[in-house]
């Protein structure tokens, strides 16, 4: 397909920022349907989304960071129109990525669009609001233009291609370059909402910077950013571990998936024979870890998995 001019992929994810919807209880919870967590956190995660910012998610390990920012884009739900490729000054920069945009089967948004003549436009691909996750390998490299000499073309940023969604930095603080360098090549763009981008004839345009990023990280904020730079990101919210309620309803939905009755009498074992003797603090990712276990051995086996003290 033709590239997009950038005029016209600017005053898309403009129009787009401008429409994008805010998220109430009931439409935040759409996005959680199948998950459990805190109701206190979730009044939290409410008013950071809707600030359109950018957040912290930082506590234990295993107490599901990275799929409560996943759920935050589905959360979302609308459906969104990518250009297949931009072009700037006569420079093309690749945008769609089947990798990171998933597109939309339905027609349901196609009408609502922006760009009014996307039903028929084959420069765009109607995609659903895009969750692009990173981890450790995170470079900075991964944040501006990559040229390819052979083709002669450039390909989209990682956050530009979020644009319009959520960008999830995953174990941040573990990447191989300091998280310093990082944060400061984000600091104009969540002030400004406006990022910088370079061609390598040294042409430097603008485009929109329409992401929500969600830093999800096992270590305190305070030890990874100075007070500037946590002065932008207004939104701390610590992933706290499970309380017995919440491990049990964890417990019993990780059953139903495996196909396995649930016994509460079995999280009850579990708590007074190792959580309370050992100090073992609950993790919201220990009941399906446990129950994955169990699975394996009861395959090994052969025989019907199900949940027995021994196994446990």
């Amino acid at each position: 397909p033709a590239p997009v001019p950038l005029s016209q992929y600017n005053a898309y994810v403009r129009a787009c920022m401008a429409a994008k919807p805010y998220l109430n209880k009931a439409r935040l919870s759409r996005g959680f349907g199948d998950l459990v967590v805190n109701k206190g956190m979730f009044d939290q995660l409410g008013p950071a989304v809707n600030s359109g910012k950018s957040l912290f998610l930082y506590g234990a390990p295993g107490n599901g960071k990275t799929v409560l920012a996943e759920g935050i884009g589905r959360a979302y739900g609308d459906e969104m129109f990518m250009p297949y490729a931009i072009d700037v000054d006569g420079q093309t920069i690749t945008m769609y990525d089947p990798v990171s945009h998933q597109i939309a089967m339905s027609p349901h948004g196609a009408e609502n669009s922006v760009v009014a003549t996307s039903a028929t436009d084959r420069r765009w691909e109607r995609i659903i609001r895009p969750v692009v996750v990173v981890g450790g390998e995170l470079t900075l490299e991964m944040l501006d233009l990559t040229f390819n000499p052979i083709a002669r073309f450039y390909e989209a940023p990682i956050q530009m291609k979020a644009n319009g969604g959520v960008f999830v930095v995953d174990d941040f603080g573990r990447q191989r370059i300091p998280a310093r360098d990082l944060l400061n090549r984000w600091i104009v763009p969540l002030e400004s909402r406006v990022d910088f981008l370079t061609l390598h004839t040294g042409r430097k345009f603008e485009i929109p910077f329409n992401v929500l990023i969600v830093f999800a990280t096992n270590l305190r904020p305070e030890s990874l950013a100075d007070e500037a730079f946590l002065r932008r990101i207004p939104y701390k919210i610590l992933a706290k571990n499970p309380t017995m309620e919440e491990y049990c309803r964890i417990f019993e939905l990780n059953c139903q998936k495996r196909g396995m009755r649930f016994d509460p009498v079995m999280v009850e074992y579990l708590d007074r024979k190792y959580y309370q003797p050992r100090k073992i603090q609950m993790r919201a990712c220990h009941p399906r870890d446990l129950i994955s276990q169990v699975v394996d051995r009861c395959r090994y086996e052969d025989r019907h998995p199900v949940l027995t003290r021994a196994l446990l």
